[in-house]
């Protein structure tokens, strides 16, 4: 991807990419334990990958990503696997919205330079018109530098009742393609949505913005000072972790949760607005998702194994099962390993009921995936029964498990695929393909991938209690003991 933006002074731009969102609406897709941002929605790059993307080459620094602490290895492993080299991963101990992620950003780059400018975005929108993009992001920057805080208006194209929007008022003088704010206008319903598309005077409230750290640090003195003061102590409390920046707990688990809208633009007289048609979407439903997708005739949108007979505007997604849908129109079909959605397009917004719904009965289909990502790969459970438990295990090249033993559970294991290379008590053994070792209860054991393409092994766990906190960490390349 080419950005059109060239950026001509001294200090480059730096991306500051929040990635603390769950995306609870694209459920089953889309949960806590691995949330829309780090998954491929609209080309092959995931979510997070086409957010940084759009802020390589000159004129750029490296990005900064605030996420929380499960998804750091995420993070870093998808910058890595685009080329990003240089960034900063920081990691929130709880979730506080954007107020106190884009105020840890703005404390840490002004301690080197309090004049450089921020782009703040999210990590998991969708931009179409990169050149579009380039052109709102040279205004933008023009206006942070004047000592504004800047925020993108996207150019409604239908009466979207999901987004908040701004109220454009006169040009700003002297800054060209920059206008003030008038007002902000909470989620409206369907008849104000639509008055306000008739009135053309009304934005989608994009949540980017563009500011200078010094010029956030201020007004954040001004009209949030508790979350300014909180920051500010869990910032001078951060520790470096291998590669991360760690912010301190306590400190920052006493910040207001709070977003930038409200704590700061919507009462600084230093917002303005950059209005833009950047083909944006927050891809915030399944709805949004048929909207940006490839279109058949019969106005359908496939993905993954989907066969569609007489069905019409539908979006059938398969990430799992052959999926066949018949006769249907205007429908969502999502196909995971363990779930299937099915709904009317119309009701796309109600999917975060379901995610509650199975929260409160405490299913863990709500939160988390059959497989789970870890530093060193991921597992994912195949079946389980009373007192066994079976999972699929995958050790990337030259990883490795931490050094750990169980007080409730043995372990057998089966190489399918690689070479393993099996630390247990005392002995170190190597195995390969068909090979297995047994690891009875309490032994101390280890698993590393000498080798130079994936280790795959089958898991059979067996015992009393199989849950992932029975796991004693002796010793961890990852900082996890």
């Amino acid at each position: 991807m080419t950005n059109a933006f060239v950026h001509k002074a001294d200090s480059p731009i730096v991306p500051v990419i929040l990635s603390g969102g769950s995306g609870t609406r694209l459920w089953p897709l889309s949960r806590e334990s691995f949330p829309k941002q780090f998954w491929p929605l609209v080309s092959d790059r995931t979510m997070i990958q086409e957010t940084a993307a759009r802020a390589i080459g000159p004129g750029f620094a490296p990005p900064m990503v605030v996420c929380n602490e499960a998804h750091r290895f995420v993070v870093a492993e998808q910058l890595r696997l685009i080329g990003i080299a240089g960034s900063r991963v920081v990691l929130e101990p709880v979730g506080r919205n954007s107020a106190p992620a884009i105020a840890a950003a703005a404390l840490i780059v002004a301690e080197t330079d309090p004049d450089a400018v921020l782009w703040m975005m999210a990590a998991d929108a969708s931009i179409t018109d990169q050149a579009a993009l380039g052109e709102a992001l040279c205004h933008a920057v023009g206006a942070a530098r004047a000592g504004y805080i800047v925020t993108f208006g996207m150019r409604p194209t239908a009466p979207e009742i999901g987004y908040g929007y701004i109220e454009i008022g006169e040009a700003m003088p002297g800054l060209d393609g920059v206008r003030a704010i008038a007002s902000f206008v909470e989620k409206p319903n369907e008849d104000r949505a639509q008055e306000m598309l008739n009135g053309k005077q009304h934005l989608w409230n994009s949540g980017m913005f563009v500011f200078t750290a010094k010029t956030l640090i201020a007004e954040l003195e001004r009209h949030a000072p508790d979350v300014l003061a909180s920051v500010r102590l869990s910032v001078a409390a951060r520790r470096q972790d291998l590669d991360f920046i760690r912010l301190g707990e306590a400190e920052f688990a006493a910040c207001p949760n709070i977003s930038l809208d409200y704590a700061v633009a919507e009462r600084t007289d230093r917002a303005v607005v950059v209005p833009a048609a950047l083909g944006w979407s927050d891809v915030g439903s399944w709805s949004a998702l048929w909207e940006l997708g490839k279109q058949d005739s019969a106005g359908n949108v496939a993905s993954g194994d989907v066969l569609m007979e007489g069905a019409t505007n539908c979006y059938v997604r398969s990430d799992s099962l052959l999926t066949a849908v018949v006769g249907l129109d205007n429908v969502v079909v999502v196909v995971t390993d363990d779930a299937v959605l099915a709904m009317h397009r119309d009701r796309a917004q109600d999917v975060k009921k379901i995610v509650e719904r199975l929260k409160a009965a405490k299913r863990s289909e709500a939160i988390s995936h059959r497989r789970m990502y870890r530093p060193w790969g991921f597992y994912e459970g195949i079946t389980m029964g009373e007192r066994f438990q079976v999972k699929r295990i995958m050790v990337s090249p030259g990883a490795k498990l931490s050094l750990q033993k169980h007080f409730h559970r043995a372990e057998h294991w089966v190489v399918v695929a690689g070479t393993a290379l099996v630390t247990r008590d005392d002995e170190v053994l190597t195995l390969r393909e068909n090979e297995s070792v047994y690891l009875p209860l309490g032994c101390v054991h280890r698993l590393e991938n000498p080798g130079k393409i994936p280790l795959t092994l089958i898991e059979v766990q067996s015992g009393a209690y199989l849950g992932e906190d029975d796991i004693v960490r002796i010793e961890d390349t990852y900082g996890r003991n």
